[in-house]
């Protein structure tokens, strides 16, 4: 019976650490968000961190938003795109709204010779905000060795995803360290953030985007450079195929204006209210669980993609 007591005493406090813990963290969750979401704060960008924000993949959806959100915030704009059609158009829209300078480099992203001619347009300019958005995925979900055309998609997603992350990084950061200031937004993915089968490929390289942003920001918050992970989930571009905004698929403007408000806040982010508790739903899902709801989606969405594809 003595040997009882301390054995509950301990089992008593260890109970009650345990919802001390949980506790904590619950109301450390909520006071983020009201931080994040609620509450008003300075915005984390601007022209005094320098003039000019690049901007990559800045003629559609997410990029196209970031690219207007900071015009907005009086950032002059370097927009970087394939199509110099498509930037001459954004770029005069920016103008035309927010009446600031823009500058435009067409250059296609699978290729990787292409930051020559990138560094020689942003000589000079006080570049205090980098978003990196240019991104790739696949037509459909498909298993690794049935992915059309196998060689040249590896080779794509990499230079696209994974290069341009690093190269652009490496032309914009020396600038930022000179001068002690600056934010680098690194556009990762949901998909990034645990595995997807069937989009093997583009969910390994948005993994990368992610563990390269949480370094760099260790390796340099202290020399005055804030570095965020952008993790979304699905948001209505043309990229993910989705058309009509929902609730918990916002439209790109409406997900880079929540977005935008995380910037100095937090390193790592969702992005969005709704994504921020779909990511911790995520979280608490068993592996296997997780695979299994992945796997039977992609499995239909590929079969759909390829019936409707079939009938045109």
């Amino acid at each position: 019976m003595e040997r009882a007591l301390p054995a509950a005493g301990f089992l008593y406090w260890l109970g009650a650490g345990t919802v001390a813990y949980v506790a904590l963290r619950i109301s450390w969750s909520i006071f983020m968000a009201l931080r994040v979401w609620v509450l008003d704060h300075p915005a984390g960008v601007g022209p005094e961190l320098g003039e000019w924000a690049v901007v990559t993949g800045g003629t559609d959806g997410i990029g196209k938003a970031y690219a207007e959100e900071l015009a907005k915030h009086g950032m002059k704009i370097v927009l970087i795109s394939r199509s110099q059609d498509k930037l001459n158009q954004i770029s005069s829209e920016i103008r035309e709204k927010f009446k600031v300078e823009t500058k435009t480099i067409a250059v296609d992203f699978t290729s990787e010779d292409i930051y020559a001619k990138i560094k020689t347009v942003l000589e000079g300019l006080k570049i205090g905000v980098l978003v990196n958005n240019v991104g790739m995925s696949y037509e459909y979900p498909e298993y690794f060795l049935d992915i059309p055309d196998l060689d040249n998609t590896i080779k794509k997603l990499i230079n696209i995803n994974v290069l341009s992350v690093c190269k652009m990084t490496q032309l914009v950061l020396p600038g930022m360290v000179e001068r002690s200031k600056g934010v680098i937004l690194n556009i990762s993915s949901a998909s990034g953030t645990f595995p997807i089968p069937m989009l093997t490929i583009y969910s390994a390289t948005k993994a990368f985007v992610d563990f390269f942003a949480q370094c760099l920001h260790e390796e340099y918050k202290s020399k005055g450079i804030f570095v965020q992970s952008v993790v979304p989930y699905f948001v209505a571009t043309k990229l993910a195929k989705i058309r009509r905004p929902t609730l918990d698929k916002p439209s790109s403007q409406t997900f880079v204006k929540a977005a935008i408000k995380t910037v100095g806040l937090q390193s790592r982010t969702n992005g969005y209210p709704i994504h921020s508790l779909m990511g911790a739903l995520q979280s608490l899902l068993p592996s296997w669980i997780s695979f299994k709801m992945i796997m039977n989606m992609n499995k239909a969405t590929k079969a759909h993609y390829l019936k409707k594809n079939k009938k045109n």
